[in-house]
């Protein structure tokens, strides 16, 4: 235990938890000074990402500041992560979710604890945050969930409307690299070399999980709060932002979980708003405190009064480069859905416009390049330059594109645009893919929603049909959340593509689409005509996070390249985090992760997909280093998977593992 009189907390470096079944997992904790004469409330966040070295630099900027506030804070590793015992077997498993029920009991009666307890986190913490919810844990009185999703399926890294996301791939070869990382000696002792063999040699290769489940079956289903919003009884607080791709659980938490949930979205990539860009930030702390104590403490104040659903309305952004601030303001809709937002359909028409009234019947062909949608960004952005959607021109260029007249006045959405088509297609799977986007003045396109749907998922995602050639049919889907506003100048663009590439992998044939115009085939936009503007304070301290000393600066890149002479396409990707050293211990870090993509842009089976993930962690003669590779390919028939896992004890290769799979392809 660590402490200073200059802090109002103490800090356990290592606690141990113990479980059921013998395996002690580990845990950071922050104790405010009071709890030493009484128990207080109890802040819970757990997750596979290493409290030693990954969140780190995230917990020391917000636990001391609930510690201040009179919070206990818990920073538990998963099992098989970190100074935990077992192996990690998969995300949101029931194994983890079992352990959590019993990580809550145990915070609940230690003797600084008074048993009421929340649990926080974002992405993998806001999955598991709303999942421990929906289980009802006695002592687990409230939930903040950032970065989260409702629906495993539709709405994660994997799927999307059974359209196969290139996440899928890069994050298996991200947690193959994760989860291969030893415990720190410092800490756990001598045995942390039984302890790295063991995690070693039971680690899963997730992407073969992942591609085995191809439908929306049982495994998508566990932890889908979706299934049963009803089960959720405690309130929850649940924020996202527009540059992330978990954009869609705020307002259908809002929706479906009744009046104790409040949601926020704002201009943000995948961090926490306190931390995020572009600006406006939100003051995170100050929220969080708000709401642990009226929930943990039972303290009135006007939690209760917020709105269900506070939203940014983003304007005029123009894509590219580091986006530091995005143009807006705030609303908030005492309910949502709101009764300020009304449906308004375009309707595509003659000359590529978009009209409010539905013209004649034509026929629209579109048959993208492979190449097509270069400029998508990342899934979730964690930087806000080139991960962050592109000037879409060039995705324009490949394909059928519609657009308004040059707007008068402003035009605001606020929710899901939707879709419908009247459609036939050339092949019996197909991906559509639509984009809603804002041209300015000077004809720069930038992305506002977007969203895909394998054709064969049209009626159902856990039995898929195949599409019957030249047969016409009326699909419809939804693009993802969004706030915007077109200002005057402007014109609203909707683009619809059969490719959009690397961010959705390509079905096994390329694809003809044929779109009918007329009533059957149309946009529709949330506009929203309330004008309930509020403001959101923002963070006093504009670098909340402690610094690190840093021995290797960063380096990130992401490049197109067009291989006319081979007629190839490489996105190319590579990430260096530099090396920075954690101050308390000494222990430095570094990731490096290399990324490529590949396609011929007339041949939707030359796609290849590569992976390379290092990490290193390095301690005076300790020095560590651990390199995931991974490859996907496919044929009309297969996917073929292959992975390897080495792992270097300074120079001298302690372990090397390696897997090769072959799984066949269902409707994608």
């Amino acid at each position: 235990m660590t402490s200073s009189l200059n802090t109002p907390f103490t800090e356990i470096d290592n606690a141990s938890i113990p479980l059921s079944d013998g395996r002690q997992l580990a845990a950071r904790v922050w104790l405010p000074r009071e709890s030493s004469n009484a128990s207080v409330p109890a802040i819970l966040e757990y997750l596979p990402y290493r409290k030693r070295d990954g969140t780190a630099q995230r917990d020391d900027s917000t636990y001391p500041v609930f510690a201040a506030a009179g919070y206990a804070g818990v920073r538990v590793d998963i099992s098989g992560t970190g100074e935990s015992d077992g192996d990690f077997d998969d995300e949101y498993s029931p194994r983890e979710l079992a352990d959590c029920l019993e990580i809550i009991d145990w915070i609940a009666i230690q003797p600084w604890c008074d048993g009421n307890i929340g649990m926080m986190g974002i992405s993998w913490g806001g999955f598991n945050s709303l999942q421990l919810a929906a289980l009802q844990p006695p002592a687990l009185k409230a939930v903040i969930a950032i970065g989260t999703t409702v629906d495993r399926y539709n709405d994660d890294i994997h799927y999307k409307n059974g359209s196969h996301l290139y996440s899928n791939f890069y994050w298996s070869s991200t947690m193959l690299c994760f989860a291969s990382r030893p415990p720190d000696p410092q800490l756990v002792g001598d045995r942390w070399r039984e302890m790295w063999k063991h995690r070693l040699d039971t680690q899963p290769f997730p992407l073969e999980t992942w591609l085995e489940h191809q439908r929306r079956d049982d495994y998508w289903k566990h932890g889908s709060v979706c299934e049963d919003y009803a089960a959720i009884q405690i309130p929850c607080l649940v924020i996202s932002g527009w540059g992330d791709g978990y954009i869609n659980a705020p307002p259908s938490m809002a929706q479906h979980s009744g009046g104790l949930t409040k949601a926020v979205s704002g201009p943000w990539i995948h961090k926490y708003p306190h931390i995020a860009w572009p600006r406006p930030r939100m003051d995170y702390h100050r929220e969080a405190i708000s709401w642990w104590n009226r929930w943990l403490k039972n303290i009135e104040n006007d939690v209760e009064q917020i709105p269900a659903y506070r939203a940014y309305i983003s304007e005029g952004v123009v894509p590219g480069g580091f986006r530091q601030h995005e143009p807006g303001s705030w609303v908030g809709e005492s309910t949502w859905p709101s009764d300020q937002v009304h449906p308004q359909s375009f309707y595509p028409s003659a000359r590529h416009t978009l009209k409010m009234t539905p013209g004649n019947s034509l026929k629209f062909l579109v048959c993208s390049p492979q190449d097509c949608g270069t400029a998508c960004g990342e899934f979730f952005a964690l930087k806000p330059d080139s991960e962050l959607s592109g000037d879409q021109r060039l995705d324009d260029a490949g394909s059928l594109i519609f657009e308004t007249d040059v707007l008068q006045d402003p035009y605001t959405i606020l929710g899901r645009p939707s879709i419908q088509l009247n459609l036939s297609v050339d092949r019996p799977v197909a991906n559509i893919a639509v984009r809603l986007l804002d041209i300015g003045p000077e004809g720069v396109s930038h992305r506002v929603s977007w969203g895909v749907l394998n054709l064969t998922h049209r009626d159902s995602h856990e039995n898929p049909k195949p599409m019957t050639p030249g047969k016409t049919e009326t699909i419809k889907f939804q693009l993802d959340e969004c706030g915007y506003r077109f200002l005057p100048g402007h014109k609203i663009r909707l683009a619809i593509s059969t490719a959009y590439w690397p961010m959705v992998m390509p079905p096994p044939e390329r694809v003809t689409a044929t779109i009918m115009s007329g009533e059957h085939t149309c946009v529709t936009l949330p506009l929203y005509r309330g004008d309930n503007r509020i403001e959101i304070p923002e963070p006093e301290n504009k670098s909340p996070l402690p610094e690190y000393k840093c021995h290797l600066k960063p380096d990130h890149q992401r490049v197109v390249e067009t291989d006319i002479q081979h007629n190839r396409t490489h996105y190319r990707v590579f990430d260096d985090t530099g090396e920075y050293e954690i101050p308390d211990h000494c222990m430095r870090i570094r990731h490096t992760h290399e990324e490529c993509w590949s396609i011929a842009p007339d041949d939707p089976l030359t796609s290849t997909a590569s992976s390379i993930y290092t990490c290193y962690l390095a301690r005076d003669n300790w020095r560590i280093r651990t390199v995931a590779e991974s490859s996907l390919t496919c044929d009309k028939d297969n996917f073929y998977l292959e992975a390897s896992v080495t792992a270097w004890d300074a120079d001298q290769v302690f372990s090397k593992r390696q897997w090769d799979k072959v799984i066949k392809r269902d409707h994608l």
